[in-house]
């Protein structure tokens, strides 16, 4: 079985499969971090004042989109040859190929605030074997949901990833 088949068939058990994990508690912290990243000052500094005032403080907009993982993540070793950590590879664990992704949609349902707990629910939604001019390759749907204690959708995120083979020793494309 090549390693696009056995990622057709990791991906085929999962279709439908949620997973949950445990975000944390948000805090303005994590807001003013993310937005240092973006080089939003403007965003820190009305945080910050929001903060002082006892105000609500609501995450930036793609916060919860942009949060690949709510773990440390990995060191550089553990790292994929694609740059991805294995956690953030569905159904490619151990095998020999690579990931690109091949868009996204997001919907912003509600802003999240700060002291709100998250939860992200994932699935693998669809999964297809396609044979292209440069090889053959897998798309993998995947959606992830962001909800808060309610069970109130925050955001969720559509995504298509591309599972190619793996690079032949020697090439760099």
């Amino acid at each position: 079985m090549s390693a696009l088949d056995e990622v057709l068939a990791r991906a085929r058990a999962l279709v439908d499969r949620w997973e949950d994990e445990d975000c944390g508690t948000l805090t303005v912290k994590d807001f003013c971090r993310y937005a240092a990243a973006l080089n939003d000052t403007d965003y820190i500094r009305e945080a910050r004042e929001q903060e002082a005032k006892g105000a609500p403080v609501e995450a930036p907009a793609l916060f919860l989109a942009s949060t690949m993982s709510w773990e440390d993540g990995p060191v550089e070793q553990e790292l994929r040859p694609d740059g991805l950590a294995a956690r953030e590879s569905p159904c490619t664990q151990g095998l020999p190929v690579r990931q690109v992704h091949g868009g996204q949609s997001v919907r912003l349902t509600r802003a999240p605030l700060a002291g709100t707990r998250v939860t992200a629910s994932r699935t693998v939604t669809s999964v297809e074997y396609k044979k292209g001019r440069s090889g053959d390759f897998v798309l993998l749907g995947v959606t992830t949901r962001y909800t808060a204690p309610d069970g109130g959708e925050l955001t969720a995120v559509d995504e298509t990833i591309v599972v190619l083979d793996a690079l032949a020793p020697g090439t760099d494309t």
